[in-house]
């Protein structure tokens, strides 16, 4: 199984890294900043799919925990003039430690009391962000400008223009799935693999459910912090209108349809959010029907596809192997 996993972890580097050549190249410029923010938003779900996938943790608060790590990344970029790597870990750092927070009333709640409790902490980070604004380029610890002109987050000397921003996105993407990969291979996964079977039966295994728990929702904040940081260098600015409580929503719903067991239902969960109603929109049709398209597959992922799409997509191509190679040996039996 852990030979299985390591194979894994390094096809899933070799088509990111292919990915991050290929499609600067492949695509125009309408879709290169779509997928820069699919990409980026694929990096918070990753972290979505870190609490539920392994934990079984639903954690609707990490859309908000994606406009704190913006709001970091550009206050020290703006303000303080950080290269841009060390705003997107500060970014991470910071949001990781408010995931740490959100993650608390897991301790005592599951289920559906715990989807509440961190609802209502997005729903509260939306009306922060909309009261202070983001920062932008302006004196004061909230950095914001009066009667002057936004100031824009600059990118990396290598990644200033969107074909190579986008390609750099990638990479991010591609570290931080195999930051969440070592865990699941490491003590931390054999921990969160008992604590999902019960705490009981962790608590007798030796297991400190209090510290491994504390320790997923930091990891799950980080990638979050990390994709806000992202975001914000991909606009250059962000507007608080986009981190209401319902995007979390959203969030949590499009990574359990792309599916959280497996690395690429994290990639196919940021291409439905933003590449899908970008996509309608290219053929003249209102992006928001999108929504009725994700209520059904929600539906279809809860009752019959638990694995989302990754899990299916999987399954056909692991069934079409098992076909070529079936092809050869009944021919060498019929020519025997």
């Amino acid at each position: 199984m852990r030979l299985q996993r390591t194979r894994n972890i390094k096809v899933m580097l070799v088509l990111l890294l292919l990915l991050a050549v290929v499609l600067p190249l492949v695509a125009n410029g309408y879709w290169t900043k779509t997928l820069i923010s699919a990409v980026a938003i694929a990096v918070a779900v990753s972290g979505v799919s870190l609490l539920y996938g392994q934990l079984g943790l639903v954690s609707l608060s990490q859309y908000a925990l994606v406009g704190v790590g913006g709001w970091v990344a550009l206050r020290l970029s703006l303000g303080f003039q950080w290269p841009f790597e060390l705003c997107v870990l500060a970014a991470g750092a910071s949001a990781s430690a408010a995931g740490m927070v959100a993650g608390l009333p897991a301790l005592r709640m599951k289920g559906l009391y715990l989807a509440l409790v961190t609802l209502m902490m997005a729903g509260g980070y939306q009306v922060l962000i909309n009261a202070l604004g983001f920062p932008d380029g302006g004196d004061g610890w909230l950095g914001k400008a009066v009667g002057t002109d936004r100031a824009l987050m600059g990118r990396p000397y290598l990644a200033e223009s969107d074909g190579m921003y986008l390609a750099y996105v990638v990479v991010w993407l591609a570290a931080v799935l195999l930051l969440v990969e070592v865990h699941k291979l490491s003590k931390p996964g054999r921990a969160w693999a008992l604590i999902r079977r019960g705490e009981a039966a962790a608590n007798a295994a030796g297991v400190d459910v209090l510290r491994y728990q504390t320790w997923a929702f930091g990891l799950a904040g980080f990638c979050a912090g990390v994709a806000g940081a992202l975001l914000a260098g991909g606009v250059g600015q962000l507007d608080g209108r986009a981190f209401g409580a319902s995007e979390s929503v959203m969030l949590f719903a499009l990574a359990v349809v792309g599916g959280v067991y497996h690395w690429l239902g994290v990639l196919l969960a940021g291409l439905l959010l933003r590449a899908v109603p970008a996509l309608l929109t290219d053929f003249g049709v209102n992006g928001y029907i999108a929504t009725m398209f994700f209520g059904a597959s929600l539906l279809h992922a809860l009752t019959t596809a638990h694995r989302g799409i990754a899990g299916q997509l999987l399954d056909r191509v692991a069934a079409l192997r098992r076909r070529l190679v079936a092809r050869p040996a009944a021919a060498e039996v019929r020519h025997d």
